[in-house]
């Protein structure tokens, strides 16, 4: 083990990984919050938010060491401890319960892509807006109305008018 497992801070906006690159870090999040978007025409579309507690990275990219279409930026101020790839490797290779813990995890992650799928394409704006509401409860505040507005398919217009029904 290469021991790189180290304290990593990040400020508002600064960008952690861009798309270009391969994703070599994972980061689990002591403070702050962290979003993971991508490009199409020129316009960012959020894809995922992590808080406190949480590890994101660019899963493809990470696991099949190539670029992908993923950026991950800092919404806030963000503390991180963060673990090279070689040494999760290392980790899963001679600790079991490490790679049973990431198995638990990427299955926590594919429900929650499967459910927003599905509400992509069986709800409406206000009831993926509601929905966002709950899983995100300890984050949302600090999320920009415009990042929550591309992360549920909706203008950030539209996305006023909903938060103005009464």
């Amino acid at each position: 083990m290469t021991n790189r497992l180290k304290l990593k801070t990040f400020q508002k906006g600064e960008l952690i990984l861009d798309a270009n690159r391969v994703c070599k870090e994972s980061y689990f999040i002591q403070n702050g919050v962290l979003r993971t978007y991508f490009l199409k025409d020129g316009k960012e579309v959020s894809e995922f938010f992590c808080g406190v507690n949480e590890w994101v990275n660019s899963p493809k990219s990470f696991i099949q060491r190539t670029t992908d279409i993923y950026y991950i930026d800092a919404i806030e101020k963000t503390s991180t401890l963060v673990l090279n790839v070689d040494d999760l490797v290392f980790l899963f290779d001679n600790f079991p319960e490490m790679e049973r813990y990431a198995r638990l995890s990427m299955g926590s992650i594919f429900g929650h892509l499967m459910e927003r799928i599905t509400s992509m394409r069986f709800t409406s704006a206000k009831e993926r807006y509601l929905h966002f509401k709950k899983i995100y409860s300890d984050i949302y505040p600090k999320i920009p109305l415009g990042m929550v507005a591309s992360y549920l398919g909706i203008t950030q217009e539209t996305l006023s008018r909903i938060r103005a029904e009464k």
